[in-house]
């Protein structure tokens, strides 16, 4: 007889499932606009956050556009100020252009059909099968961090579990093993396991509810399971920022829509290159950027952060324009604006500080 691994699981879910603000009201038949939404939000919130960090962003989230119609209609400004400081802002330009084809071509129904998910943009395999078995119970298995540790670990995958024989095999594994009819709750009973319990260090194996059937467990390898890539080594670059006044102004800049921070307001700058020192590289930037030369003045701080592929240190510095008038050469935009109106312009987290300071420098 089989290992029951699907439903001691869903034992398991059944007393300890997490309470999370998109489960509040659950609609196994999918027939809630609202439900399918939440469900929506928070698997696009979830693609490169954590749980703990994306919730209190989830429900502004909700309180700001609490249906897809709303979302649709909204800016994208406004869009991006409501997802400011979660990061990966392609998610949030995706998740409100896909919400303006859903209001013009499924008449603000979200599909339920799989293929049609996965024709939304930031939707992918992973997300689209979320959503379906979630938001609509479909019987639809999927993949995520959590289900692809618990997989490798109860099943003892050797492969590397991101290389394409791995993937293939664990997402065999997960239909595989699929109740039927009970997909959004196996799911989710996968995912709050590998969060609580079956996590990536010292995994609880004392209160697993599936510990007799593990092949990971039994041959002692469960702290080796899944088999990953070796980390690449993140590089470091130093990188400049102007906060250029005029006027009792200060000038931003809005990034192209498409990249890293893509349609965020920032202060003009950028990476120093081999040979420069940080003023000259600043003004060579502003060059670039802006067509204009600036006077770099004194230091407005240093500033450090941590992207998936790269980290930063940014130095900024005050700055005046002594030849030329500011032209948007690299960015989509730019605008002189008031120090205590910048909060009104969306930012990433260095830029977002820089603001501070520099509304804070203009009230003293």
């Amino acid at each position: 007889m089989p290992f029951p691994f699907a439903s001691l699981l869903l034992d398991w879910y059944s007393q300890h499932a997490r309470a999370l603000p998109w489960r509040v009201n659950q609609d196994p038949a999918g027939l809630s606009d609202n439900r399918s939404y939440a469900v929506w939000v928070s698997e696009i919130m979830l693609q490169q956050t954590r749980v703990e960090t994306a919730i209190p962003y989830y429900e502004r989230w909700m309180e700001r556009f609490p249906t897809v119609s709303q979302l649709a209609q909204a800016s994208q400004d406004e869009v991006l100020q409501g997802w400011e400081g979660l990061g990966y802002y392609s998610r949030a330009r995706n998740l409100h252009r896909a919400a303006q084809i859903v209001c013009s071509d499924y008449g603000g129904q979200i599909p339920r059909d799989l293929q049609a998910l996965q024709r939304l943009p930031g939707i992918g395999r992973y997300t689209a099968a979320a959503i379906a078995s979630i938001a609509f119970n479909l019987d639809v298995a999927t993949l995520d961090g959590n289900i692809r540790r618990v997989l490798s670990r109860f099943f003892d995958v050797a492969e590397p579990a991101r290389s394409p024989r791995g993937e293939q095999h664990l997402w065999e594994l997960a239909a595989a093993n699929l109740p039927a009819g009970k997909a959004g709750a196996y799911n989710q009973a996968l995912m709050d396991f590998g969060a609580t319990l079956c996590t990536p260090r010292s995994p609880d194996c004392n209160h697993c509810p599936v510990m007799e059937g593990c092949l990971a467990f039994a041959r002692g390898v469960q702290e080796l399971r899944p088999v990953l890539f070796p980390k690449r080594q993140i590089p470091h670059y130093l990188v400049t920022a102007a906060v250029i006044r005029q006027d009792g102004y200060v000038l931003i800049a809005r990034r192209p829509s498409q990249g890293l921070l893509g349609g965020l307001w920032e202060f003009p700058g950028g990476k120093q290159q081999e040979g420069e020192d940080l003023p000259a590289c600043l003004r060579r930037e502003i060059w670039e950027e802006l067509g204009v030369e600036v006077a770099v003045g004194e230091p407005l701080g240093i500033y450090r952060h941590a992207y998936t592929h790269f980290r930063v240190t940014l130095h900024a510095f005050q700055c005046a324009i002594t030849r030329g008038e500011p032209q948007p050469i690299q960015a989509s935009d730019i605008r002189w604006v008031r120090p205590g109106d910048l909060p009104n312009y969306p930012m990433g987290k260095i830029d977002r500080q820089i603001a501070g300071k520099v509304s804070d420098t203009n009230h003293q």
